[in-house]
């Protein structure tokens, strides 16, 4: 399983910005991807969209078995 090395610390939510930037994919793809149901788990915490660590992870991972 590939070691993605996402966030020092992996309990810290990741906003949409944070994951464009680690995926290195526009920030405007990310959000098409929460409207559109792509893309790995989100929810939101008041009006913000956040990641899991291991969401993204587990989603990346799932990307490159089904390539």
């Amino acid at each position: 399983m590939p070691d993605h090395h996402l966030t020092p610390n992996p309990n810290r939510l990741l906003g949409m910005a944070d994951l464009a930037d680690y995926l290195g994919v526009p920030l405007q793809t990310v959000r098409r991807w929460r409207v559109t149901g792509y893309g790995p788990t989100g929810f939101t915490v008041g009006r913000h969209v956040k990641y899991r660590p291991a969401d993204v992870e587990k989603w990346l991972d799932s990307q490159v078995n089904a390539a």
